[in-house]
């Protein structure tokens, strides 16, 4: 890869997206024009990598444009409109189902604006008659406005959350005419999966938390969890991340490396194979976990991480690190609204500052005082980084994670998936579980003494970024 490439391919990935958020609903009248002239300009002077960069930053910007066309008309608000729809995803909260919608067909009243473009809707369905299930398709009728919120200090930015979730229309189910079930969902590992957890003699929290960090199904967890997950700023250790994709990438590495080493003792380190089994372990491991956003993040990361260390005509940390963005930014461009975008990059590149240069830790009291040295050099810029970003401050993060980070991924995480693998094998496999589970309730009650001693702090909203900026 040469020099350069990866940064302006990430920079026009970014400038696309938000020249496309600046332009808003009306920047389809002027933005696609403005592009084709200035790749024209690009041709006339013969300058192909200008035309490869105005031609990235113009998908991206196109990507971004569709989030605007496929809002709901203004003038549909509150209508009833007719669709055939998919259920993507499906939350209980208080007794009321919250459905996440794909629209296929939408068929609005004739004397109001069509409803063609309308792609993705989160609704409400109040009635207890019908369960529904992701994968099934409905014939069903909505009332829709907008995806329109509130926007009142130190409150959630709703509005800002349906953007940066490609939701396009918020609602309810009508319950006249009745919803029509078209098709039944078909069977998808990831449901099985969660299916086979909800039979096993486990305890609900274990259940829980084990759909969470080997299916990526965080929507298991409760609000108990989340409370107390954000309260000790541990969110990151459950929610499928480069953490959990980077253990099982490097335990398929060390064990195809190990397997090399017998077959080729003499050339096993110029095998290539046992780098790409870790790579495609990566790649399966995030799409059982559904290809979520974060964990489709953590899947390039660690693909790009993978290649570095091989060594193999692999790119420099910091060419990997903005190959990284701009790869993230091409194929999920809302992915520049989510905190959880900066936070990660952040990270990286902060760890890639502090480490690079420096020989590779050696034996166990080089790698625990690797982990040492990375908690306290990382911990003050996260938290200024999550004081900015959700004006809040857990002041036992930095202590909490030296111990969590470890215990989570030398324990919890290899015991969950242990039991995966073991899972066909009667009691065996509740074995490695069971262990989990009694980590789960050490690591759980270590979370509870900590927001006991120290509770999350949201400092006023006026005090937050200039306390951020302090650290």
């Amino acid at each position: 890869m040469g020099q350069g490439i990866a940064m302006p391919a990430a920079l026009a990935a970014l400038g696309g997206s938000l020249l496309a958020w600046w332009a808003g609903g009306q920047g389809g009248t002027w933005l696609l024009p403005l592009v084709l002239m200035m790749a024209g300009l690009s041709v006339g002077v013969w300058r192909p990598r200008a035309l490869v960069w105005l031609l990235l930053g113009g998908s991206v910007a196109f990507s971004i444009q569709q989030e605007w066309v496929r809002r709901l008309p203004v003038g549909l608000s509150g209508q009833d409109i007719a669709v055939h729809a998919k259920v993507t995803a499906v939350q209980q909260q208080s007794g009321v189902q919250r459905l996440r919608l794909s629209i296929e067909r939408c068929t609005a009243p004739a004397h109001l604006p069509r409803c063609d473009q309308l792609n993705s809707v989160r609704v409400s369905a109040y009635d207890h008659e019908h369960e529904y299930v992701v994968g099934e398709r409905w014939q069903m009728t909505l009332r829709l406005r907008p995806p329109y919120g509130f926007i009142n200090p130190n409150t959630f930015d709703y509005e800002q959350w349906l953007w940066r979730e490609g939701i396009h229309a918020t609602g309810y189910i009508r319950p006249d005419p009745a919803p029509q079930r078209l098709t039944h969902a078909s069977p998808r590992l990831r449901q099985l999966a969660s299916d086979f957890l909800a039979q096993l003699p486990l305890e609900a929290r274990t259940q829980r938390w084990l759909a969470a960090l080997t299916l990526g199904d965080s929507e298991q967890l409760n609000q108990d969890d989340w409370a107390l997950l954000n309260a000790t700023g541990t969110t990151h250790l459950v929610v499928i991340s480069g953490l959990h994709v980077g253990l099982v990438a490097s335990f398929v590495l060390l064990l195809g490396r190990y397997a090399a080493r017998v077959v080729s003792p003499t050339n096993w380190r110029l095998r290539t194979w046992p780098w790409w089994l870790a790579g495609a372990a990566a790649v399966g491991y995030a799409v059982l976990a559904g290809l979520a956003p974060p964990a489709m993040r953590a899947m390039i990361m660690t693909l790009l991480g993978l290649w570095v260390l091989s060594g193999r005509h692999a790119p420099g940390p910091w060419q990997a690190w903005w190959l990284a963005l701009a790869l993230v930014l091409i194929v999920d461009p809302l992915a520049l609204w989510r905190p959880g975008l900066w936070l990660s990059f952040m990270a990286v590149g902060w760890l890639i500052i502090i480490w690079q240069g420096r020989s590779r830790p050696r034996g166990v009291k080089g790698w625990c005082w690797a982990l040492l040295r990375s908690q306290l050099l990382l911990a003050p810029l996260m938290a200024a980084a999550v004081l900015f970003a959700f004006g809040r401050v857990a002041p036992t993060a930095p202590l909490i994670n030296l111990v969590a980070v470890p215990w989570v991924s030398s324990i919890m995480v290899p015991t969950a998936l242990l039991g995966w693998l073991l899972s066909p094998l009667p009691f065996v496999g509740l074995v490695p579980w069971w262990v989990f589970e009694q980590a789960l309730a050490v690591f759980h009650q270590l979370l509870v003494v900590a927001v006991e001693a120290a509770p999350l702090w949201q400092p006023p909203a006026h005090l937050a970024y200039p306390l951020a900026g302090s650290y």
